[in-house]
């Protein structure tokens, strides 16, 4: 097997073990971005120097032993919207094209901690709005399973660099469903963990009580690695959680008996794809014949979930980039008639259509006319959603569904209709207004062969159970799969 192939967990013990090194593995990546790049558009900033020296100084480290960890020499990619001191850090946006932070994300620095290898910034939708990697101001990113097709978004560049093979794991953020749907789309694990489990200092907010960092990585044994060395309090972020039980590793065994796993009738509706709904049913078949009880119910609201977080994620976003303005950083327009006028032109030139579009949405359901109306209601609302789940969650260890209505879309198609854009996270927003943790399995493919992803929704704080569902289905496919083989050899 080839370096490129090798998952982080795998690579990480092949380096420790001396078959490889940290240098061996950042080159063979390196040269895999400079190979396939030019067609994916998977990274906005590939450190190349910086690369190489921190692999050379972390297999000093491990041939000292003191380096033990996981992920220790293992390259990563991190999604633009995360800070890194002296390195690039731009949302995909024009009015950040030239900044450098002058400090680091906490996720960011428990990965270096732990002797990864930075290689890059990945390419996004601006600001993470968008569920297509198509907003950005670098170009689109491209489906590396279709190139005609988008990876998903907003972290369709992380998705679609472990998909292609540009790093062993990848950082994403999950605002309404950006780290799980682009998973779905290139067929790879994406997780979004409970909210405040992962530090959220240094990323670059979009909508702030709903904004979550997570993995995306090529198993799910790399998933519960990566989310066990993200996980862990930090002061510099009101919302970060003291949790005892981040052992997740712990769960990757292959029992799912007794679970009780809900699936919502109204998932399986209107507007989802026949091969979408078949292969999650397949793919929930699996999880019962292992032992789960696995039954329909309903689950109240859903129709409300899309309404109810355009309004809370356009207002927070109006809000967190206010700060945009040409005067600290970031662009500032050419030619202006003095402060009001260089304002309006910075900001007019520097963001996107996308972009524009939810800051104004924002500030008019922020206004003092329309505050009750819009804002005030739709806060009520994530809490009658919140208490649905805790409902289901009374009757069901988890609930099981489909990612997304569809697999990955063409290029173009969806930034013709915004609001079709906007339904395409059904199945995943209401996840972030309720702070709970979700993960995307890949669980077959369509006649077109494009990846279609599941979702195992949980409770709070119970990434265990969904990683030990994921790790069962995920280890049956592959004796499936390696039975197979066999039988035709």
């Amino acid at each position: 097997m080839s370096i490129t192939e090798m998952t982080a967990a795998s690579l990480a013990v092949a380096i420790r073990e001396g078959k490889t090194t940290a240098v061996e593995a950042a080159e063979a990546m390196l040269a895999r971005i400079e190979e396939k790049d030019k067609e994916l558009n998977c990274y906005v900033t590939v450190d190349k120097e910086g690369a190489l020296r921190q692999a050379a100084k972390v297999q000093e480290k491990i041939e000292k032993g003191e380096l033990t960890g996981p992920l220790a020499g293992v390259p990563v990619a991190l999604k633009d919207n995360l800070c890194t001191a002296g390195l690039l850090t731009t949302c995909a946006s024009r009015i950040l094209y030239n900044f450098v932070p002058t400090y680091t994300a906490e996720a960011v620095i428990n990965l270096q901690k732990a002797g990864a290898v930075i290689l890059g910034k990945t390419n996004m939708d601006e600001f993470a709005m968008g569920s297509t990697t198509e907003t950005s101001a670098y170009g689109v990113t491209r489906n590396p399973h279709n190139t005609d097709h988008v990876p998903g978004g907003s972290s369709g560049g992380s998705a679609a660099a472990v998909a292609a093979g540009e790093c062993f794991y990848a950082l994403g953020s999950d605002t309404g469903g950006s780290i799980r749907q682009p998973a779905s789309y290139c067929g790879v694990v994406g997780m979004k963990p409970t909210y405040g489990t992962v530090s959220r200092y240094g990323l670059v907010a979009y909508g702030s009580s709903l904004d979550q960092i997570g993995p995306l990585t090529k198993d799910v044994r790399d998933c519960a690695v990566v989310l066990e060395t993200l996980a862990s309090h930090d002061d510099k972020d009101s919302t970060s959680l003291v949790r005892e039980d981040t052992d997740f590793t712990s769960a990757l065994v292959e029992d799912v008996k007794g679970l009780r796993i809900g699936i919502p009738n109204d998932y399986l509706g209107e507007g989802l794809d026949e091969e979408v709904k078949a292969a999650v049913l397949k793919a929930a078949g699996v999880l019962e014949e292992k032992g789960a009880a696995v039954e329909r119910f309903d689950l109240s609201l859903v129709e409300y979930a899309i309404p109810a977080y355009y309004t809370i994620a356009a207002a927070e976003a109006s809000s967190n980039l206010e700060r945009f303005d040409g005067i600290k950083y970031g662009y500032r327009t050419k030619e202006y008639a003095g402060l009001h006028n260089m304002y309006k032109k910075s900001r007019s030139e520097g963001f996107g259509e996308e972009v524009k579009r939810r800051i104004m949405l924002g500030s008019f359901v922020l206004s003092s006319g329309y505050y009750d109306a819009y804002y005030l209601k739709a806060l009520r609302v994530k809490a009658l959603i919140k208490k649905a789940f805790d409902e289901a969650f009374a009757k069901y260890d988890m609930i099981l569904g489909p990612v997304a209505p569809t697999t990955a879309p063409k290029l173009g198609e969806s930034l013709a209709d915004p609001l079709k854009m906007y339904l395409g996270d059904i199945y995943t927003i209401a996840v972030n207004l309720a702070g709970l943790p979700g993960i995307s399995v890949p669980c077959g493919q369509d006649s077109k062969g494009l990846p279609i992803g599941m979702q195992l929704i949980g409770d709070c704080f119970q990434e265990k159970k969904l990683l030990r569902a994921a790790y069962t289905y995920e280890q049956y496919e592959k004796n499936s799969r390696n039975a197979d083989i066999h039988r035709m050899g």
